[in-house]
């Protein structure tokens, strides 16, 4: 059967549409940084101003702020050294005590020539204008420098704005990354989830074939995969009942047959008639419970175990139920109840006795059936879930069964997406516990 596939793009397209949209929302917001945040206009400071705070040791506007250096700051290129022959001026101070620079080599000083002078002429200035992180030093008596600098550069706030501004982009850039990474993780659970689904109920509904090219064809492929797996259980178990229904007319006969011996042959080929007929049915049985899961409800483990306890303590059998908890699953309730008989009989007919245990761990409830018999070699534990194999090794049906068993009750286990295991108790006897989703 083919699934249809919609017609969606592809996971690429996607993709790479959802970060161009995150590429171009970035750019957006960098485009309004640059428009409506541009770099602020650069602050002006007059050299009598510096010369004032210089002579005074304190600034009224607060925009100059003065410290003790050790060493001047390096004059660069002619308009350094006309500003600080300005500033020296103004203070009345020799040239060689006074030095105009800057705190970084990013910020230019110009001066503008205060009056109308030939091009080649050299600047003379009393007055000028510093812009940037200039640093103003005079010298001091004790030799150190009293530096004088902006207080705050306009640029070094815009550059702070900028980092604000680019955290915005970054914020604007997560929801997209958001959207893709939940795009791209959906269908990864959507799968997990009908896997497992699937480990409870091999005929669950089957995926919605929608989204994306390459997930809607893995979610076909999953669901032929599916559809696949319940066709060869469905032909596994429609070839062992015709089998079983075949060998029934053989199997017939040789009784009618048996009829005309004599009676002291009849009698031991009739039980082994009768012990092949038992197994094929056993056979059959098996293969529908394992194969075939009946209808699944929600239920309480504790009453399902109750009923079947209360009918083995009608027959006088020893089997008791231990106060605990009631744990509620959802699941086929004859195939679990046939779970249950498999586990008490296998108890009744070792140890003679059966004690059931209901309780909860984690998301799954356990159904625990102990007893106080031989035990299992540790050696054939591995093996004792495996059909038609028999740990006791003769052929006997009343001491060793058919061996179908446990196998019966992993199957259902593993049906319902549990499990099922065996372990002996440290006082003596075994421990057969089945784990069931909750």
């Amino acid at each position: 059967m083919k699934w249809p596939r919609p017609a969606r793009g592809t996971v690429f397209v996607r993709v790479l549409a959802m970060m161009i949209a995150c590429v171009l929302a970035v750019q957006l917001v960098n485009l309004a940084l640059q428009m409506l945040v541009g770099p602020p206009p650069p602050r002006l400071y007059s050299v009598t101003q510096v010369a004032a705070a210089l002579r005074s040791g304190n600034d009224p506007t607060r925009e100059i702020r003065l410290s003790i250096d050790a060493d001047p700051p390096e004059e660069r290129g002619p308009m350094s050294q006309a500003l600080s022959r300005a500033l020296a001026l103004q203070l009345g101070r020799p040239l060689d005590q006074v030095h105009i620079g800057q705190s970084d080599g990013r910020s230019m000083i110009p001066v503008p020539p205060l009056r109308p002078r030939p091009f080649d002429a050299e600047p003379d200035v009393t007055d000028g204008v510093l812009v940037g992180d200039f640093v103003a030093a005079v010298r001091r008596p004790d030799g150190r420098w009293t530096a004088a600098r902006p207080t705050d550069s306009r640029s070094s706030a815009w550059r702070r704005r900028s980092v604000l501004w680019l955290f915005a982009a970054f914020a604007a850039a997560i929801p997209f990354a958001w959207l893709l990474a939940r795009r791209v993780a959906r269908p990864i659970g959507l799968f997990a989830a009908a896997a497992e689904r699937i480990g409870r109920d091999p005929r669950a509904a089957p995926l919605p074939v929608e989204g994306p090219a390459e997930i809607a064809d893995a979610a076909a492929a999953f669901n032929e995969m599916q559809r696949q797996l319940n066709q060869y259980v469905e032909d596994r178990t429609l070839m062992i009942g015709a089998i079983a229904h075949d060998l029934r007319t053989p199997l017939m006969r040789l009784s009618l047959r048996l009829e005309h011996v004599p009676a002291a042959v009849r009698a031991g080929c009739e039980g082994e008639v009768a012990e092949m007929e038992a197994m094929i049915q056993a056979t059959a049985a098996y293969v529908r419970d394992v194969s075939a899961p009946g209808n699944r409800r929600r239920l309480d483990l504790r009453s399902l175990a109750e009923s079947v306890v209360d009918d083995y303590a009608d027959r006088g059998e020893p089997v008791r139920l231990s106060l605990g908890e009631s744990p509620v699953i959802e699941g086929d309730a004859v195939a679990l109840r046939t779970v249950l008989n498999n586990l008490i009989g296998n108890a009744l007919r070792y140890a003679g006795e059966a004690e059931v245990r209901l309780r909860s761990e984690g998301r799954h409830a356990l159904i625990e059936v102990r007893d106080r018999g031989p035990g299992v070699p540790e050696d054939e534990l591995p093996r004792v879930f495996e059909p038609f194999y028999r740990g006791e090794q003769s052929r006997n049906r009343d001491t060793g069964g058919i061996g179908l068993g446990l196998a019966s009750v992993r199957g259902v286990a593993r049906a319902h997406g549990g499990d099922a295991t065996l372990q002996n108790r440290r006082q003596g006897g075994v421990v057969a516990t089945v784990a069931l989703p909750a």
